[in-house]
This record gives C-alpha cells, sequence and structure tokens, in this order.
C-alpha cells in the first residue's frame, strides 16, 4: 500500500474528529474545560512488562471500517469483567463514534464497575492538546497518538503535553519513517499497525520486520490481525512486550472466554 493511499484513510478520520476538536476549543475559550479525573490511574506502560510473557491489552471495539458492526450487543461492563478475569494486562476502549461506535463515556462506565480494574487505554484519533485535556479527565491511564498522522513537531508537543497530564502514550506506527519520527519525538511505547489501510488486509510480516529495529528500553505492542495462540506465540518470540487483540475477542458471544483461550497457550 502506498503512503498516499495510507494517509487518505487516515484523513477521513481526521475529518471526523473535526466537530469534536471545534467543540472542545469552544468549551477551552469559554473556560468550561472538564476538570482532571482525581482518581488513582494504574501504570500502563508497567503494566505491560512481564519477563518471559507476553501481554495483552484486551480491546472493547464495537465497529471498524474493516469489519463493519462487529458486537453491538456486548456493553462495555461486560466486555471488562471477562477480560479482567481472563488475565488482561490492560483494555484499550475505542471512543471514536463515526468509524467506530464508541463513546468517551466508555471509560468511565468501565474503571466504576471495575475501580480496581487493569489499566485503560483511550484509543481515538488525538490531533489536539484539547483532546488530551480530555482525555485526562476520564480514568484512562494511556492514549493513542498515530504518528502518520502528526507532524515531528506537533507529535513532539503532544507527547510532553501527555506526560504533563500524567498520561502514557502509545505512539502507533506503519512503516519505518514513522517510527524514526516517533523515537525522534521522545516516544518510548510503541504499537506496530498490521493493518493495510487500502485493502483492509493485515500482515503480521510488518511487526516482523519493523522489530529488527526494536531498541533497549523500549516497550512494543503489536496490533492487528493477531488472532491465534500460534500469533501471539510469534509477536513474543519477535521480542514485543504486548498485543493488541479486539476484533477477534468480540466477535464471539463471550469476549473473556475468547481472551482466556489465547492466553492458555501464550
Amino acid at each position: 500500500m502506498s503512503i498516499q493511499k495510507l494517509d487518505k484513510m487516515l484523513e477521513k478520520f481526521r475529518q471526523a474528529k473535526a466537530p469534536e476538536i471545534a467543540r472542545l476549543r469552544d468549551l477551552a475559550a469559554e473556560r468550561r474545560l472538564p476538570a482532571p479525573y482525581e482518581g488513582v490511574r494504574p501504570d500502563f506502560a508497567a503494566a505491560l512488562v512481564k519477563p518471559g510473557r507476553i501481554s495483552v491489552i484486551a480491546e472493547y471495539k464495537r465497529a471498524s471500517p474493516s469489519k463493519g458492526d462487529i458486537n453491538l450487543g456486548i456493553e462495555p461492563e461486560q466486555a471488562a469483567a471477562g477480560y479482567a478475569a481472563a488475565g488482561a494486562a490492560a483494555l484499550s476502549v475505542l471512543t471514536e463514534e463515526v468509524y467506530f461506535k464508541g463513546r468517551l463515556d466508555y471509560l468511565a462506565r468501565v474503571r466504576t464497575a471495575f475501580p480496581d480494574g487493569p489499566p485503560l487505554l483511550r484509543k481515538d484519533f488525538i490531533l489536539d492538546l484539547f483532546q488530551i485535556v480530555e482525555t485526562a479527565a476520564t480514568p484512562a491511564s494511556a492514549l493513542l497518538l498515530i504518528a502518520r498522522m502528526l507532524d515531528a513537531e506537533h507529535l513532539t508537543q503532544l507527547l510532553a503535553a501527555t506526560a504533563a497530564v500524567g498520561l502514557d502514550a502509545v505512539v502507533e506506527v506503519f512503516d519505518e519513517a514513522d517510527l524514526a519520527k516517533a523515537r525522534a519525538a521522545g516516544s518510548r511505547i510503541i504499537q506496530v499497525n498490521n493493518r493495510d489501510l487500502d485493502t483492509l488486509t493485515t500482515d503480521l510480516g510488518v511487526s516482523a520486520r519493523l522489530a529488527r529495529s526494536k531498541a533497549p528500553g523500549e516497550i512494543w505492542i503489536s496490533a492487528s490481525g493477531i488472532a491465534a495462540v500460534e500469533e501471539l506465540a510469534r509477536m513474543k518470540q519477535l521480542g514485543f512486550e504486548a498485543a493488541l487483540v479486539g476484533a477477534s475477542l468480540m466477535a464471539g458471544e463471550d469476549p473473556g472466554r475468547s481472551l482466556a483461550a489465547l492466553l492458555r497457550g501464550a
């Protein structure tokens, strides 16, 4: 897939976030941005690092451009209960509304239902400083930044702002150029996306190729296309600390049971 085609898909996501960013800027002008969350945030990065094992970030995902509607009948609390019981190291919660049918309040719903549950990752398209402020008002411990959607200076600014509010930043990359940008900006947690956004297919070879460049001190996550014990084991052998698994878990009637089966072979 060409960079141009990838950028075209990501531009659709960028446009979908424009109304949200405009709303937040209006709130900022009126001094009505939400106050920071006052509860305890579990350490996201620390939760992923388990010597000799690979961690799984289990995702609550209702829909996606590649799958369409996945499982609209499962509520976030239900999925989170199963994931936590099965041993998820962290939970990823889709909050993007247009393409993934998520909601920001899913984060609060999960944490309210499970106050001592695993750390939460807000997975969305974060493009503006005020989105980080909004995330800091939720119980999330981390948020996602996509290197391809941000120039180097902007990525550096958002990383600094994320750290300033006490959150971890997961920086997603698609190729070597994205990885170089992420490192130059100071990224510590790298997520390799195996999905081709043109064909919407996945290729775990992307993780295999980029893993050769993994540096000491970095925490790496492989995302998209991991559904089987053998695939999880492969990511462990490549040196990934964690894998993010979503659609394959959400597709069944019991996401927690699906995760438990996956982890038994990890």
